[in-house]
């Protein structure tokens, strides 16, 4: 993954030398084993979606011990903890993920998953153990702050649009006023470990779910004169959505369809009354999204037609795009490579096409997400198994400078003068 753009990096911001950040790393290096041994606890047991009883106890019981004014969620088992700081000042929100993927893990690794059929595969285990262990050193440190720091354990970011549920039970105003930054990791094995890579503007794409139904008659496999068969109209489909993709849309606001699924008929001698397709769509703007819609839905319409099929188009919406705010997000780079040094902090090349729905608070608060890579040692970036596989393994060591990262951000935002 090329990581590096050099006019954006020649733009980050200096941030000097800050006295807060002195120690910061040892700090989390110190709460290290707590934060692997909650990881790892997480990890042997993960659950899915919106309720997770088991995961909210874990989180609960790993900062029962803190000053945080902590509640829990009335339609999903999420958490939210608040950390006054010394001076009264703006809120910081920061985020950690908490629900696995259906997923059977192939790893091999001590502390696998010991729940059939369910798997953090996507790390999220590491992201509520990392954002833990930041509400410690960020709890020994709040006379550094002026202003609040909300810590939002969200369930359900695997498809369930946790973010939202937690949005529309008041996460943004935990602290009393509105949240005024928001900041949030999701660590991948696709980076070397310990690295931060963020980009301003768009970071990951939205993505949508379609499902087209194309009804013609149903007959003999022998005599296709006699019927109507929706295969060939589906196949058109196919190829079609390809070509609009390539003469309809801008490259500078690129978009992907994926046709994920086409099922039709039941013999080899039957031409079905009925195919179906389905797949997803990825787009970097708001534009783009509603342009994609709008010409998908219109060709498989009129490609049906010239099939003389009947066709319904469903779209889903799924998650928005996620927007990284220009100065927060190349400030979280000039932070990485202050707290943990030069190399740790990069602007990342390309958007990703994949979806988060932190993208719903950073429709709402001025925020970012970056990557923390977590290769493990014995392989290259290129050649690791990616999240979502069921062979995904993180370099645990990468996790010091992810509680690291949390709690600088929240120590830049909220500096306390005087």
């Amino acid at each position: 993954m090329n990581t590096t753009r050099p006019d954006h990096a020649a733009s980050i911001p200096n941030l000097g030398t800050d006295p807060r950040f002195i120690g910061l790393v040892e700090a989390a290096r110190a709460l290290q084993p707590k934060t692997v041994a909650l990881r790892r606890q997480l990890h042997k047991n993960p659950e899915e979606g919106l309720q997770l009883p088991k995961t909210q106890a874990a989180i609960l019981h790993a900062i029962e011990d803190l000053d945080l004014e902590v509640t829990t969620g009335k339609t999903t088992t999420s958490v939210v903890a608040v950390l006054r700081g010394a001076k009264p000042g703006p809120t910081v929100l920061l985020r950690g993920d908490m629900d696995a993927l259906p997923l059977t893990e192939e790893t091999g690794l001590p502390f696998a998953s010991e729940v059939d059929g369910k798997m953090h595969a996507c790390g999220h285990d590491t992201h509520v153990a990392m954002l833990a262990s930041a509400a410690r050193v960020l709890s020994s440190r709040k006379g550094a702050l002026a202003g609040n720091v909300v810590f939002m354990f969200q369930p359900g970011e695997e498809g369930q649009h946790g973010a939202r549920y937690m949005i529309h039970e008041g996460v943004l105003k935990a602290a009393g006023d509105d949240v005024a930054r928001a900041f949030a990791l999701h660590i991948t094995s696709k980076e070397p470990s310990g690295v931060v890579v963020c980009r301003p503007g768009p970071m990951m794409a939205a993505a949508d779910t379609f499902h087209v139904r194309i009804t013609g008659k149903g007959g003999h496999g022998a005599s296709p004169h006699d019927a109507v068969d929706p295969i060939p109209a589906a196949a058109a489909m196919v190829g079609a959505l390809q070509t609009m993709l390539g003469r309809r849309v801008s490259v500078f606001e690129p978009a992907v369809i994926t046709v994920g699924r086409i099922q039709a008929g039941t013999a080899t001698n039957i031409i079905p009354e009925t195919a179906e397709m389905e797949g997803t769509i990825r787009s970097l703007s708001e534009a783009t999204r509603s342009f994609v819609h709008t010409e998908l839905a219109r060709i498989c319409e009129h490609v049906g037609a010239a099939h003389d099929c009947r066709v319904l188009v469903d779209i889903t919406p799924g998650y928005p795009v996620t927007v990284n705010d220009h100065d927060v997000a190349l400030g979280a780079v000039k932070l990485a490579q202050t707290v943990l040094g030069q190399r740790c902090g990069k602007v990342m090349a390309d958007p990703m096409m994949g979806a988060e729905d932190f993208s719903y608070v950073l429709q709402r608060v001025p925020g970012a997400m970056a990557f923390l890579g977590a290769c493990p040692p014995d392989v290259e970036p290129d050649e690791a198994p990616p999240n979502h596989s069921n062979r995904v393994h993180f370099d645990e060591s990468a996790l010091t400078n992810g509680v690291a990262m949390y709690s600088a951000f929240a120590l830049d935002a909220l500096r306390a003068t005087g």
